[in-house]
């Protein structure tokens, strides 16, 4: 049996058991590592599961996500009702500042904007949105606000990862400009490459990372 008919099962069983994906209606398919998720389920958050499902999976080195959302007809909203339960939801989430996030939203599709200070704050916005009922989709345009002094950020990303039992300084590089942070080597799983995206965003002043990490 070859390796990606082997990955294949593997990603589909980690979909089978993920208890917060109804997997019926999902195929996967996988080509050197690169998996493939098609099909349809009945929310974005059941989406965004599945695709966090096959990311963890041994041997998964990308995620090509075409998995449509169809919802039922009893979680069906309008606009303007999606609209109102995502500023309420976002108004009582204590770790994103008061009227720093906008939202507009187009037939299910939900965009958030503005400015916010941290990355983690960016995500939780994100992840307020994913779970009510009606969406469709989220587009985060949210920036984070440069902070002046990005001097030593490279060396003190470097430092954050020697920290961790996760890395060799031999194989993570972390290179930065202004508040832009591009990461490339190489590590053995997604999810460490997912933790050094992590730690470099967790620096005071990193604006954007650019994870070029790649799975082996």
């Amino acid at each position: 049996m070859s390796h990606d008919t082997e990955l294949q099962k593997s990603v589909l069983a980690e979909l089978s058991w993920e208890p917060s994906i109804s997997s019926a209606h999902i195929g996967v398919t996988a080509d050197n590592g690169v998996v493939s998720l098609s099909g349809h389920v009945e929310s974005f958050m059941e989406k965004h599961a599945a695709e966090s499902a096959a990311r963890r999976v041994k041997g998964v080195k990308a995620v090509a996500e075409e998995i449509e959302v169809r919802l039922p007809f009893h979680v069906k909203r309008a606009d303007d009702e999606i609209a109102a339960a995502a500023v309420n939801r976002l108004s009582w989430d204590v770790s994103i500042p008061k009227d720093t996030v906008k939202v507009t939203v187009d037939q299910g599709w939900v965009t958030l904007s503005g400015q916010v200070e941290w990355h983690y704050q960016k995500d939780a916005a994100e992840l307020d949105i994913r779970g009510l009922f009606g969406v469709l989709g989220v587009s985060s345009q949210i920036t984070i606000k440069p902070q002046v002094d990005t001097a030593n950020l490279s060396d003190q990303i470097t430092h954050a990862l020697h920290r961790s039992w996760f890395f060799d300084p031999k194989t993570v590089w972390v290179n930065a400009t202004g508040g832009k942070v591009r990461l490339t080597g190489t590590v053995h799983s997604w999810h460490d490459r997912q933790v050094a995206g992590d730690t470099a965003w967790a620096a005071p002043g990193t604006t954007a990372v650019d994870n070029e990490i790649a799975v082996i």
